[in-house]
């Protein structure tokens, strides 16, 4: 099964939570498929990448916690079989097990597998929600 972000009018749903105690960036699944997510952003200098998150269908994951410091959070999800579910243009490190990798260069040198994240313009917001879903939806 083929799956697609719903991204502006047509392609990802957002809603902003105004409330900053309750500042995240959440991503759920509204497919069939198990996801494991992984999401990275810009801090301090460098992009730190971090997973897994299983969300399963119809599920939703809180996968950062505080307000968010980036206007842009990228995302990458696969499903159980290892295909990918969510990708997309910009090349990051990803490993097979829980992880968490501080820069994006240089992955395969490094011990890493690159992965291609889907980049999520969370419009300078506290708080988004990205939902992924089939493409037949």
């Amino acid at each position: 099964m083929k799956l697609s972000v719903l991204s502006g009018v047509v392609a990802a749903f957002t809603t902003l939570v105004p409330n900053a105690g309750q500042a995240k960036f959440t991503f759920c699944n509204q497919t069939l498929d198990v996801a494991n997510v992984a999401i990275s952003a810009f801090n301090d200098g460098a992009f730190e990448s971090s997973g897994w998150w299983v969300v399963g269908p119809n599920q939703c994951a809180e996968v950062i916690s505080q307000s968010l410091r980036s206007r842009f959070v990228y995302v990458f999800a696969k499903d159980v079989f290892g295909r990918a579910l969510l990708d997309g243009v910009a090349s990051m490190c990803v490993d097979t097990g829980r992880f968490q990798i501080r820069g994006e260069e240089e992955c395969l040198t490094r011990g890493y597998i690159d992965a291609r994240f889907h980049e999520v313009d969370t419009q300078q917001s506290d708080s988004w929600t990205f939902f992924l879903r089939s493409a037949a939806d």
